[in-house]
């Protein structure tokens, strides 16, 4: 018993210095995000001379009531349904067909995972060339300058740029999901992938026994199987979308009149440009929310199986 508790001791030893840590940069923060967020520091002034006053949710009424904020919103409910709806089934499509062991599979599953290796920011960078629109149709650029080589000059058009909308979906967040899903899809794959390949054979095998076609096996013996899989993807997804930054700041920014824009690139210019902390405080917090609203129920779901085992 002597020993039990004094490993416990060493261990909790070992693991303090990482909890003090999470505790400062992570809780704490949290802390005082959550603080300022109800407080009156929308100024340099009012930070340097600490002048905190409590103002309640009024700069959560303020960002709300904002006309940039609302389109935020907007993009970003199309973005997390396009981006996961494609990603999912992209992954899957990537993953049946690996999982069929064709020649050069493995060649593909690092190509098609390759994406994954690189940051947004680059992706970014490189997909902003590729869509980027120029001057049509005089000085087109990116792929409207190759429609042009290819005498498809009816296809060229103003991508991010576009100020084009559907309803509240803003056309211009077509090349941004897309330069998203590429990024994505592979890993979404590999998850697919491990996935199929833990499926017993058994299984399979006695599926076919029994006459069951392709097509059949696919819909009523893997994919139910495959359901734990389907929710950690979106899960991930989900997490990633609602957070987006870097990916939208190196490639569209803001864009024009805010179609590609984010809650998280308007966070950053409210703070880190004008100096807004308070009312940039209150986007951090918005979206820390929405984030909890997909993470927290995943998590307790998970432990509750966990302590059922």
């Amino acid at each position: 018993m002597a020993i039990k508790n004094k490993k416990g001791k060493v261990g909790f030893f070992i693991i303090l210095p990482s909890l003090a840590l999470i505790g400062i940069f992570v809780y704490y923060f949290i802390f005082l995000t959550i603080k300022n967020s109800f407080s009156n520091f929308n100024s340099f002034s009012a930070l340097v001379r600490n002048d905190f006053k409590f103002v309640g949710f009024r700069n959560f009424e303020r960002i709300f009531s904002d006309s940039r904020f609302q389109t935020d919103l907007w993009n970003t409910l199309f973005f997390t349904l396009f981006f996961i709806s494609f990603c999912i089934i992209l992954g899957l499509i990537l993953a049946n067909l690996l999982d069929k062991g064709l020649k050069g599979s493995r060649f593909f599953q690092n190509l098609f995972l390759f994406p994954m290796a690189i940051s947004f920011v680059i992706t970014g960078t490189v997909m902003s060339w590729i869509f980027a629109p120029g001057n049509i149709p005089s000085d087109p650029q990116g792929l409207n300058l190759l429609f042009e080589k290819l005498g498809l000059n009816n296809l060229q058009w103003m991508w991010f740029t576009s100020t084009d909308s559907i309803g509240k979906f803003n056309l211009a967040l077509i090349p941004v999901i897309l330069a998203a899903v590429w990024q994505m899809s592979g890993y979404i794959m590999a998850m697919y992938l491990a996935g199929l390949r833990a499926i017993p054979t058994d299984v399979l095998e006695a599926a076919r026994v029994d006459g069951a076609s392709n097509s059949k096996i696919f819909w009523s013996i893997k994919m139910p199987l495959l359901k734990p899989i389907t929710l950690s993807a979106m899960i991930v997804l989900g997490h990633v979308s609602l957070k987006i930054f870097d990916l939208i700041y190196a490639m569209t920014g803001s864009g024009p009149k805010n179609v590609t824009d984010m809650p998280a690139v308007y966070m950053f210019e409210l703070t880190f440009r004008s100096n807004k902390y308070a009312m940039g405080s209150a986007i951090s917090i918005i979206m820390l929310l929405m984030v909890a609203v997909i993470i927290i129920p995943y998590l307790y779901s998970s432990f509750r199986k966990e302590s059922s085992l």
